[in-house]
C-alpha cells in the first residue's frame, strides 16, 4: 500500500529529515505542481480571454498573500510573538522598490531583495520591544510601529513624493522582455512563491526553526537549556518582515503602483485573520488561510450583489459588502479560536488520517 506508512523505514538522518518522506506525498506534490503550472494554459482553452485573465488576477492575488502570510506565520505562529504590524513592513519593501525603480532604473532582480532587506532592517528596529515586552504590550508596541511607518511614508517627500502621493513603478522585464499580462505575471508570482514555501519548510525544520518554536512554547526553558532568546526574537522578527518587505514589492509590480492606501492597518489585520483561520505554526495553514481570506470578499461581493438589488439601491450594495466583510472575517475569527484554534489546517489533518487508517479506524 503505497499510501501508507507501514514498511516505509528511514535508515538515515536525511531520510528522517526529508521535506515528503512518503510516496504518496511525493507524488502528491508533483500532481499539485504540474496542476499549477498547466492551469494558466487550461483556462485559456476553457475560457474567452476576459475570463481567463480575471480568474487568473485572482490567483495571482492569493500568490502574493501567500508569501505575506508565510512571514507572519513564522513571527506569530512559530515565534509566539504578536505583531499588528505587518503591512507597514510590506509598505518599506514596497517604496524601497519602488523608489530604486523609478530613480535608479534598477531590474526587480535587484529591488525586491533590496526591499525585503529594508523590511527586515526596520523590523528588527521595530521588534526591539518584545526583547522586554510580550502579549498584549507587545501587540501595542507594534500597532505603534505601524502608525509610525504609515506617518512617515505619507508625510516624508523624499520616500512618497508627498502627502497622499503615489510612485508609479513599470512592471518588471525579464531577459528583455516585460511581463505585463496576467499569464506572465502568474509564472512570476508563481516562483517567488515556490520559493517562499520551500524556504520556510525548511526555515522551521532547521537550527533555527527549533529555536522559534522553543521560545513559543516556554522562553524561560528555552533561555535555560542555552537559546538566546534576545537574538532569536530579533530575527524572527527580521525574517517575517524580510518576507512582508518581499510582499510588498509584488504588490508594488502588479498593481503598478505604490500607495500607501494598500498598506494600511486593515492589512495587517487581514494578514491576522489568514494565519488564524488557515492555523497558526503551519505553512499549509498560511496557504489555506490566504487562499480563504482572499476568496472570501469576492464571494461575499457574489451573494451581496446577486441578493441585494432585491433589498438595497444599487449606490448602497458598496457599503453593505464592506459591513458584511468586516462582520463576516470577525466571526470567522472568532469561531475558529473557540472551536479550532489550529485552523483550516487542522481540519486537513483530520480528513488525511482518517483515510490514512481507512477502513480501519483504530
Amino acid at each position: 500500500m503505497f499510501h501508507r506508512e507501514s514498511g516505509i523505514f528511514k535508515t538515515t538522518y536525511a531520510a528522517d529529515m526529508a521535506l515528503y518522506p512518503l510516496p504518496i506525498a511525493k507524488a502528491t506534490v508533483a500532481v499539485i505542481a504540474a496542476a499549477v503550472v498547466l492551469l494558466p494554459f487550461v483556462l485559456g482553452a476553457l475560457m474567452p480571454a476576459l475570463s481567463a485573465n480575471y480568474y487568473l488576477s485572482i490567483i495571482n492575488l492569493i500568490f502574493i498573500a501567500i508569501v505575506g502570510a508565510l512571514g507572519l506565520n513564522i513571527l506569530v505562529g512559530y515565534t509566539g510573538q504578536i505583531s499588528i504590524g505587518h503591512a507597514a513592513f510590506m509598505s518599506v519593501g514596497a517604496y524601497t522598490a519602488a523608489n530604486l525603480a523609478v530613480r535608479w532604473d534598477l531590474p526587480f532582480w535587484i529591488t525586491l531583495p533590496a526591499g525585503g532587506l529594508m523590511a527586515a532592517l526596520i523590523g528588527a528596529v521595530v521588534g526591539i520591544p518584545s526583547l522586554r515586552i510580550k502579549g498584549l504590550y507587545l501587540a501595542i508596541a507594534t500597532l505603534a510601529g505601524q502608525l509610525i511607518i504609515e506617518w512617515t511614508i505619507n508625510h516624508v517627500p523624499a520616500i512618497s513624493g508627498g502627502a497622499q502621493a503615489s510612485i508609479e513603478v513599470p512592471k518588471p522585464h525579464l531577459f528583455g522582455y516585460e511581463l505585463k499580462t496576467q499569464g506572465q505575471l502568474y509564472f512570476f508570482l508563481l516562483f517567488f512563491v515556490a520559493l517562499a514555501i520551500v524556504a520556510t519548510l525548511n526555515l522551521v525544520r532547521s537550527r533555527i526553526g527549533r529555536a522559534f518554536v522553543a521560545i513559543r512554547d516556554q522562553d524561560i526553558a528555552a533561555e535555560i537549556i542555552g537559546i538566546n532568546i534576545y537574538r532569536y526574537k530579533l530575527l524572527a522578527f527580521a525574517i517575517s518582515s524580510f518576507y512582508a518587505g518581499v510582499t510588498g514589492v509584488l504588490y508594488t509590480y502588479y498593481l503598478g503602483i505604490a500607495n500607501y492606501e494598500q498598506f494600511q492597518i486593515v492589512v495587517s489585520i487581514d494578514y491576522l485573520a489568514m494565519i488564524i483561520i488557515g492555523g497558526l505554526g503551519s505553512v499549509l495553514g498560511s496557504v489555506l488561510g490566504a487562499i480563504f481570506v482572499t476568496l472570501l470578499p469576492i464571494a461575499i461581493t457574489w451573494i451581496v450583489e446577486s441578493l441585494g438589488t432585491l433589498v438595497f439601491e444599487m449606490q448602497q450594495i458598496q457599503h453593505v459588502v464592506s459591513n458584511v466583510r468586516v462582520i463576516t472575517f470577525g466571526l470567522l475569527i472568532i469561531v475558529f479560536l473557540v472551536l479550532e484554534p489550529e485552523g483550516l489546517n487542522r481540519l486537513w489533518r483530520n480528513i488525511r488520517n482518517y483515510f490514512r487508517v481507512w477502513p480501519f479506524s483504530y
